[in-house]
């Protein structure tokens, strides 16, 4: 045949060898839509601007498809005409006109359509089979390597996760919009933030003040959290958490899944102080078990909320970089969360890779960059807790406030983040008084010193310090909420549900407090 004499070579990257031999089975491909499209892009010159965003080169199973394809992409963004004629002139140019079968091979394309009627169609079918010839390259690829025992399994687990994700996310196509549109579909949100409860177009903190200026934690973006310790930072996250997930929603609106990775603290330890916090019961008591009959009615009824909320919380010392992308990406996928939140940055660890001389700075460096490279992949809001160097205790009194300086171990850090807090609670340095006279006594102060979004200010929040928690100044307590579920690898997650079966979390139990 002449496609044989034109020596048309077919992809040999997308298959491995052991799929291909395995139940004779030939790759998915679409041979004569390929030269269908290939026909109709040569008789209708408005037809690449159709498919130009759903197909590439390599969507193409034929190798000679795929050039004659890019030939015809480049002849378009050159604003050439495109027709039987142009195509085989550039791919002469190019040395490739043998290569694709010739000019006869060409012409013969254009005979096969009458018209460009059903070539949007005719591409997304294309689409999908290289979308299946990707997806069995990737799995031959995995089980090669798998059977490489110099491989550790823990990098092939993340790099696995990481192609799937990204042949995923890659082939979600936005298309353009006309300002009208646009127009419209601002207006309706606008409109439908009029009647939401809250009001914000991030992920709410449950502090009005601060989602006042925020507008909630915006999806994408990287928040640092740095205080010196004692000053909060965990108490402080837990209430994000616990408002984030419960807090302004709308009718109807299920609540956010949080993941919380607590590198300092034990799964325990954390849910036991979401508890105080919730039902108002010092965390002595708690820990003692030395609560009063009233007491015991308060926590029951209060923790009723909390154990509906979707909070994911992962204790594992040490945690890495890929470690950490490869959980997220799994709660997203499994329980889309909304919201990550990690305890404390300094913890963790980067990939021994990029952290072969030791140099802690480097590698904190990389650690701030991949936790905003994780929140940008995920659409979500990151936030990592972080410490502060000592500078702010040398300082005297009056100028005891943290600043961009004092974040400690790497100046990426301040780079990479898109917003920066400090908490700051005057009491801890015996200063009984603000600046404008008002008494210290329970409060703290959240500074946002970096806002890529607004402002820059300061709020005032109320830290009750028996119950390791935050409100707003105006706010004696909050509404209710709590209990448990482990997860097998150290994931605990606190939900209502803990004697229903589900699907997505069959391997949880219920684990009385």
């Amino acid at each position: 045949m002449q496609e044989e004499k034109g020596n048309i070579r077919r992809k040999k990257t997308s298959i491995t060898p052991s799929i291909l031999t395995e139940g004779s089975k030939l790759p998915p491909q679409a041979i004569d839509l390929e030269e269908a499209v290939l026909g109709a892009l040569m008789i209708e010159k408005h037809a690449i601007t159709i498919i130009g965003e759903i197909l590439s080169p390599d969507s193409f199973y034929k190798d000679a498809h795929g050039m004659i394809y890019k030939s015809i992409r480049s002849l378009a963004s050159n604003a050439e005409p495109i027709d039987i004629l142009t195509v085989t002139a550039d791919l002469r140019k190019k040395g490739q006109l043998d290569l694709v079968g010739g000019a006869y091979y060409i012409t013969n394309l254009t005979n096969r359509v009458a018209s460009a009627a059903n070539i949007e169609y005719h591409a997304r079918i294309i689409s999908e089979k290289f979308l299946q010839r990707e997806l069995i390259r990737i799995s031959g690829e995995i089980q090669t390597d798998a059977f490489e025992d110099s491989n550790d399994a823990f990098d092939l687990l993340d790099s696995a996760e990481r192609k799937l994700f990204e042949l995923s996310q890659g082939n979600i196509k936005k298309s353009m919009q006309s300002m009208n549109k646009v127009i419209k579909d601002t207006l309706r949100d606008i409109e439908e933030l009029k009647h939401k409860v809250g009001k914000f177009t991030g992920v709410p903190s449950g502090f009005t003040k601060l989602d006042r200026i925020t507008s909630g934690f915006q999806k994408s973006d990287l928040i640092i959290v740095a205080a010196r310790p004692g000053m909060g930072k965990t108490a402080f996250a837990l209430s994000v958490a616990r408002n984030a997930s419960l807090e302004s929603l709308g009718e109807g609106e299920e609540a956010r899944g949080v993941a919380i990775f607590s590198l300092e603290m034990g799964n325990k330890q954390m849910v036991s102080r979401m508890i105080s916090s919730e039902a108002e019961i010092p965390g002595q008591k708690l820990r003692t078990g030395e609560l009063r009959d009233y007491e015991w009615a308060q926590l029951n009824s209060k923790i009723a909320r909390l154990s509906e909320a979707p909070i994911f919380i992962d204790d594992t010392p040490a945690l890495s970089v890929f470690e950490l992308r490869a959980k997220c990406r799994r709660l997203k996928q499994q329980s889309n969360i909304q919201m990550v939140l990690i305890d404390y940055l300094q913890l963790m660890r980067g990939d021994d890779t990029n952290n072969k001389n030791g140099n802690r700075e480097q590698e904190v460096s990389y650690i701030s960059r991949s936790l905003k490279a994780l929140a940008k992949e995920l659409d979500v809001p990151v936030i990592a807790l972080s410490q502060l160097s000592r500078m702010t205790e040398r300082r005297t009194s009056a100028s005891n406030r943290p600043m961009l300086s004092d974040l400690r171990e790497s100046g990426s850090i301040e780079q990479d983040a898109d917003m920066v807090m400090f908490i700051y609670r005057p009491e801890y340095y015996q200063i009984n008084e603000w600046e404008d006279g008002e008494p210290t006594n329970g409060q703290a102060e959240i500074m946002i010193a970096k806002n890529r979004h607004g402002a820059l200010e300061n709020i005032r929040l109320r830290f009750i310090n028996d119950f390791t928690k935050f409100t707003d100044l105006m706010e004696d307590s909050y509404a209710s909420p709590s209990s448990m579920m482990i997860d097998n690898p150290g994931f605990i997650t606190i939900s209502s549900k803990l004697n229903e079966e589900d699907e997505s979390h069959d391997s949880f139990n219920p684990a009385p407090f």
